[in-house]
């Protein structure tokens, strides 16, 4: 019997009642149903239900003054409870607090999220002016060093070569230069200034696990006046590659030159 792709298990009422969610999450603040409904292309009273569905079981709570809707403790709880029992969180959480103490600078732990460079954990510097928490925000992977990073560990593609060998090169990722993601893989970072607001440096690095793939990137995050390339380059860039190195070691990874089966 021929195997059934994962699309053909879907049931139609459980996706939109997901694109709901899903799409009440990314708001900001609290919506109206018409904003969703438009957004989504439902109708309001399809939204309206599921709304009321989720309200009953505590993943929605809506306002009675001006009958907005916002995520409820429920979703928060199930969002927490998954997040404390994530392996890559709970081995680089100590590493993210110990750089913090060391740097002052707020630690990020950022993943890949389908298309999108997710912000996933934080450690937030102790210190007076900080940058707003980008925890739960999600951006395009070409738009920040934390996304680049990560592109720059994709898996490789196989071509032949004349010998019939094969050797395998990197896949190009849109909008940036094969020649800026080698220069990334060689380097082991990647820095930005700017890209995830006026006045906001970025300095990422990968983490690695058992199989040597980039899990996660660790991305320390701050304003510019504090981070400025002489420091980057000096002080925290040397200090965020060692706890990058102690994070991969806890996933698992050996090194570039140790294959996985000695573990």
């Amino acid at each position: 019997m021929p195997s059934r792709g994962k699309d053909s298990y879907s049931i139609q009422s459980v996706e939109n009642a997901l694109n709901v969610l899903e799409a009440l999450c990314d708001e900001e603040e609290e919506v109206r149903i018409s904003r969703l409904s438009e957004k989504l292309g439902m109708n309001k009273t399809s939204v309206f239900r599921l709304l009321a569905t989720f309200e009953n079981r505590g993943y929605v709570e809506r306002e009675a003054a001006s009958g907005k809707y916002r995520l409820g403790l429920a979703a928060y709880e199930m969002g927490q409870k998954f997040l404390s029992r994530m392996g890559l969180l709970k081995k680089a959480h100590p590493v993210m607090e110990r750089l913090v103490r060391e740097c002052n600078e707020a630690i990020y732990l950022a993943v890949r999220r389908n298309g999108d460079l997710l912000f996933l954990d934080v450690v937030d510097t102790p210190l007076q002016v900080k940058i707003v928490s980008l925890v739960g925000k999600r951006y395009p992977l070409t738009s920040s060093a934390a996304g680049k990073v990560l592109l720059a560990g994709a898996p490789p593609e196989e071509d032949p070569t004349p010998d019939k060998k094969r050797r395998t090169t990197a896949k190009p990722a849109a909008d940036i230069p094969a020649e800026e993601l080698q220069e990334i893989r060689s380097s082991g970072f990647c820095i930005d200034f700017g890209n995830l607001g006026d006045g906001v440096a970025c300095v990422a690095v990968p983490l690695r696990n058992i199989h040597g793939e980039i899990a996660a990137g660790l991305c320390m995050i701050g304003p510019d006046f504090r981070m400025n390339p002489a420091q980057i380059e000096q002080d925290f860039l040397p200090r965020l590659k060692e706890a990058g190195e102690i994070i991969s070691s806890k996933l698992g990874y050996l090194g570039p030159h140790m294959s996985k089966d000695l573990y």
